[in-house]
């Protein structure tokens, strides 16, 4: 078990380099600023089979958790997320359908809930597709800030990740209620930058 697990507030931002995505998992400060690192996930562009791991390090010495697609290149793909010792920590998937207007998840927790993730404002859903459909902004980030909310069965917010508005793609993510692993809370977020388009 890592530090994440157990965390009710850490931010996740995107690092571009040349063949691979990378993301920064940093714990809450006290000042409201960037906290300490607490893991670094790393994305291989292209790949047949979708395959995410977290480290410890920025060596990328010490896996600490992951995620795998369990099908290739599939738009409703399941995603598997285990611990470094490969123990399943829970699962989430992208609704094809119902995201055709507002991106739509579902995510399992290991004790068989599944929650909904919807984003919340369905005006700005609809502005980010008609931007993405534009021609001369295809290489140019979404001017639009998007958040996606995570409901239990009964409505409440079990997880929520806030987009800022920052040249690199950075979220901030709440687990207010403890419900929901920190690492499977962190899988999402990166599932929700890195798969958003598909």
């Amino acid at each position: 078990m890592t530090e994440l697990a157990s965390l009710e507030a850490f931010s996740v931002k995107q690092r571009i380099t040349l063949m691979v995505n990378r993301y920064e998992i940093r714990g809450p400060a006290a000042d409201g600023g960037e906290g300490p690192l607490i893991a670094v996930a790393q994305q291989k562009r292209m790949a047949f089979k979708e395959q995410v791991t977290f480290f410890a390090d920025e060596a990328r010495t010490q896996p600490l958790f992951g995620f795998t697609a369990r099908q290739r290149l599939d738009l409703g793909a399941t995603y598997d997320v285990v611990d470094g010792a490969g123990q399943p920590i829970g699962w989430f998937r992208k609704k094809f359908g119902a995201s055709l207007l507002r991106s739509t998840w579902t995510l399992g927790l290991p004790d068989g809930r599944e929650l909904t993730g919807t984003e919340r404002n369905p005006t700005i859903a609809i502005a980010r597709r008609l931007w993405e459909f534009l021609p001369v902004v295809e290489n140019l980030p979404s001017p639009f800030v998007f958040h996606v909310d995570f409901v239990d069965a009964a409505g409440t917010v079990l997880l929520s990740s806030e987009r800022q508005r920052t040249l690199r793609d950075r979220y901030e993510i709440r687990v207010p209620s403890g419900q929901v692993d920190g690492r499977l809370a962190a899988a999402m977020a990166v599932a929700l930058d890195a798969l958003q388009s598909r």
